[in-house]
């Protein structure tokens, strides 16, 4: 067993006690360099581009191994193989969009304009609203159809009204001009500037992110009628036929967000019709560009790359390639991906370091001061029927439905959409499959699901830093065993917690100890809203949009040192490399935030990102918990110094 901490990568001149992250980082910090086709990187990130690495090498190795047609590795190599094919790409152009281009244009009417809108949204067409299936949020034993806003090409609302996003405002225009100009389409310049105007309006109806995160103002099931009310004007069986789906899809809806629709709605009407066929073309020359020809690709990617972002260099081809892949046959690809990166020990390691979460969370809820017995009661029920899933899914995909054509890359990811759409509306009426993941096994990532109470960790994040099997338990449990207890943690955060036992949006606390949550997530909010990035120190982190996922930090971090107690069984755990059990748990969680963003895209974050900045998510964390403070000996003179009585405990 190895320590797990390289301690030549320690900075000698920054304190733990003054900046672990720095402390932990420093010299990292100091000598990488961000890639030049990444806006960010860090740990994650490494483990990101790890994982690619190997998805490539199945996915060249699926190209050369020649499989039957039909079957499923032929289906990865033939897609990759049709995103690869640069020459037949070049010779087509803008000719693969030239049919939906032509759809837009012979539309005479709004009836029309709703046909076309749901026709374009079965090929892939982001349009004015989202549609998708999912467990009803109140009736989890049931599926239903959602819509919620949509409609914009910049990053969020604010894009649209903030004085600091101005001048990509500006840049934005240029770039629609130059992508309808490569599209062969008429006044281009005039149309960017009345794309942007009619978009301000789009976004100028939508919730923010604040709001639109609230789980109880986002539920809001009507029946076709009560729909119809809420969009006047929406010829909602003109969209389905044009979407080529049966009535009963909306049947029943959750709106997520009713003012908005109405805001359309009324747009749609008082917006000439001709402006509104400009903005239904853009969507679908921005949708296609990823995929079209050098020039497209390029203009695309200096502005949602280089301008948004900030990264200088756009990503090689095959990088591409693979993500194309792992969209349309994400599953077939993590079947061969398992069985070469994944080996039936790491599951059952996991399977341990989940039990000893789970079970330092029950000892933690039965402990809490703030909180009475009945919400007890009702907490440590829903924390007894939290759902596991390690690894990857027992049951796989099925892409038989998919045509995969080597020569037509545009067509496959057509085509894939159109599968992708029919499996999810096949759903309706059926019983709730609790197989399903929602992550394919090579992803780097974890994630809580509340309709289901389950938390998910692929494969992809089971390796080095987060996950090693050699390493010392300390290490573990300080960087997945914090995952873990994260995820966790988003059962019990301030949406989460509104979630019963069953999945279903549900109020099991009692009015007292709601409140007495609320007096500590308050905390919170005001510790991170007063924080700014080294990156854009003039900017300041959002307490309310990123609460949830500093709650999950905060719960996930101490919960997991309690584990990490757990699993010594009374042990004294040793000394290596002059540094402590305890030592060793908290900078292991400082290295998994090691990272580096490009100023515009620490900006970019700020405003959508529900996380907050990683050099936060571990010294701010770490303030509030006695723990790290006793292991390290800090004092009110130090820089991570924080007054017992402003620490905040939650769970």
């Amino acid at each position: 067993m190895t320590a797990g901490i390289d301690t030549s990568g320690l900075s000698s001149t920054v304190r733990p006690q003054d900046d672990l992250y720095r402390h932990a980082n420093g010299p990292w910090l100091e000598q990488h360099e961000i890639p030049a086709d990444k806006a960010i990187y860090g740990a994650f990130h490494a483990l990101s581009a790890s994982a690619e690495q190997d998805v490539r090498a199945i996915v060249e190795k699926t190209v050369a191994a020649g499989h039957p047609d039909g079957s499923e590795p032929r289906k990865v190599a033939d897609l990759y193989s049709s995103f690869m094919d640069e020459e037949t790409i070049e010779r087509r152009g803008a000719e693969p969009i030239a049919d939906q281009l032509a759809l837009v244009r012979g539309v005479e009417d709004l009836g029309g304009l709703a046909e076309a809108l749901g026709r374009l949204e079965l090929q892939g067409v982001n349009g004015i609203f989202y549609t998708w299936i999912d467990v009803d949020a109140k009736k989890s034993d049931e599926y239903v159809t959602y819509v919620m806003q949509g409609g914009i090409s910049l990053p969020d609302e604010s894009y649209y009204r903030e004085d600091n996003f101005a001048e990509i405002r500006t840049a934005y225009v240029g770039h629609v001009a130059r992508m309808l100009e490569l599209a062969g389409l008429p006044d281009a310049s005039g149309a960017a500037e009345r794309i942007l105007e009619l978009e301000t309006r789009i976004a100028a109806g939508h919730w923010d992110r604040v709001k639109s995160r609230d789980v109880t103002l986002t539920y809001n099931k009507v029946d076709r009628a009560g729909l119809e009310e809420l969009t006047p004007g929406f010829d909602w069986s003109r969209w389905l036929t044009g979407y080529d789906v049966p009535e009963h899809v909306i049947a029943q809806v959750v709106v997520r967000e009713p003012d908005f629709f109405t805001a359309a709605a009324t747009a749609l009407r008082e917006v000439e019709l001709d402006r509104w066929k400009e903005w239904l073309s853009w969507r679908i020359v921005h949708g296609a560009a990823p995929l079209l020809s050098k020039a497209f690709v390029d203009e695309n990617f200096a502005f949602y790359g280089k301008t948004l972002t900030g990264a200088p260099e756009l990503r090689e081809r095959w990088k591409r390639g693979v993500g194309v892949v792992e969209s349309a046959l994400g599953e077939a690809l993590g079947q061969l991906y398992v069985a070469e990166h994944f080996p039936p020990v790491a599951k059952a390691r996991m399977v341990e370091l989940v039990a000893n979460l789970v079970e330092a969370y029950r000892q933690r809820i039965d402990a809490l001061e703030w909180m009475g017995p009945d919400t007890r009661q009702r907490a440590l029920e829903k924390l007894g029927t939290f759902l596991p899933k390690i690894g990857y899914p027992d049951k796989w995909k099925d892409y038989s439905a998919l045509e995969v054509d080597p020569a037509d890359l545009f067509g496959n990811v057509r085509r894939s959409v159109a599968v992708e759409t029919a499996r999810e509306l096949a759903k309706l009426g059926q019983p709730v499959d609790r197989t399903e993941w929602k992550m394919t096994p090579q992803t780097v990532n974890a994630y809580y699901n509340p309709r289901m109470n389950e938390i998910v960790f692929p494969a992809g994040i089971l390796q080095p830093p987060f996950f090693d099997l050699d390493a010392d338990d300390a290490v573990n449990y300080g960087a997945i065993g914090a995952v873990i207890g994260h995820e966790i943690g988003h059962g019990f955060d301030d949406q989460g917690s509104r979630y019963d036992a069953a999945g279903n949006i549900n109020d099991w606390w009692t009015s007292e100890d709601r409140a007495a949550f609320e007096e500590r997530t308050g905390k919170l909010v005001a510790q991170y809203d007063a924080l700014s990035p080294a990156e854009v120190a003039d900017q300041h982190v959002n307490g309310k949009l990123t609460l949830g996922e500093n709650i999950g930090d905060l719960g996930g971090l101490s919960i997991a040192y309690v584990a990490y107690q757990l699993s010594l069984d009374g042990a004294e755990p040793p000394v290596i490399d002059g540094l402590t059990g305890s030592q060793r748990f908290f900078l292991s969680w400082a290295h998994a935030w090691s990272t580096k963003t490009r100023a515009e895209e620490a900006a970019r974050r700020l405003a959508i990102d529900p996380h907050s900045p990683p050099e936060f998510r571990c010294n701010a964390v770490v303030k509030n918990i006695d723990e790290f403070h006793d292991t390290f000996g800090v004092t009110e003179n130090d820089g991570m110094w924080l007054a017992p009585e402003e620490r905040v405990k939650i769970w």
